[in-house]
């Protein structure tokens, strides 16, 4: 059974940094395509970043472009989601999920990712 766990949320000043984890059983990391979203209270679930095996599939949300980097880390089997000089919208939980593929432009559906976990909440300090 696959499952999906984020990890480093906290409390974050305004254009502050935090860095979010991703770990996946079962499977490596490479061989699963990776999403982030993003829930603020009371809004919908957004896509924030998409990514497989080092950046041969690599997808930003425009709002982030430049700030916010994900990576990956195979001795941890981890995925990361590097965020920095964040703004007080970009608060909310935090979702990881992995799809066993992803064709041009699907990265912001949530239906083609099949296993999520149950998120990381990053709350705004400022």
């Amino acid at each position: 059974q696959v499952q999906v766990t984020e990890s480093g949320g906290g409390s974050v000043q305004s254009g502050g940094s935090l860095t979010l984890a991703c770990s996946i059983s079962g499977y490596k990391v490479s061989e699963k395509f990776w999403g982030w979203f993003r829930q603020a209270a009371g809004k919908e679930r957004g896509e924030v970043a998409a990514f497989y095996n080092h950046g041969l599939f690599e997808y930003y949300a425009n709002s982030i472009k430049g700030r916010f980097t994900v990576a990956q880390v195979d001795a941890k089997n981890q995925v990361y989601l590097k965020m920095k000089i964040m703004k007080p919208e970009e608060a909310g939980m935090y979702f990881c999920a992995t799809s066993k593929s992803m064709l041009d432009g699907e990265w912001t559906r949530r239906d083609i990712y099949a296993n999520w976990g149950q998120g990381t909440q990053v709350t705004d300090s400022s």
